[in-house]
């Protein structure tokens, strides 16, 4: 699986064969988030650093322009009803 890629790493990095695989597997594992997952994790992980929620919402709102797959653009009531339901 991803044998290509492995292959390129191992080329162009000091990475070995193994360490190469668990790269693509978490950077995989991380894209695999759903919006919801996202929008609640970073929600959390902003909350615990003492923002607000005005200050979350538009944080987590520009950020999801730069995931690999951007979502729809998403209203402030949309991303509200992510985290609270």
């Amino acid at each position: 699986m991803h044998d290509e890629l492995v292959d390129h790493l191992t080329r162009s990095s000091p990475l070995s064969r193994g360490e190469a695989l668990r790269v693509i597997q978490e950077v995989l594992a991380y894209f695999d988030e759903t919006t919801t997952e996202y929008v609640r994790r970073r929600h959390r992980e902003l909350q615990a650093q003492g923002l607000v929620n005005a200050e979350i919402f538009d944080r987590i709102e520009a950020d999801l322009k730069y995931r690999a797959v951007a979502p729809p653009e998403l209203t402030l009531r949309q991303l509200r009803r992510m985290v609270y339901g």
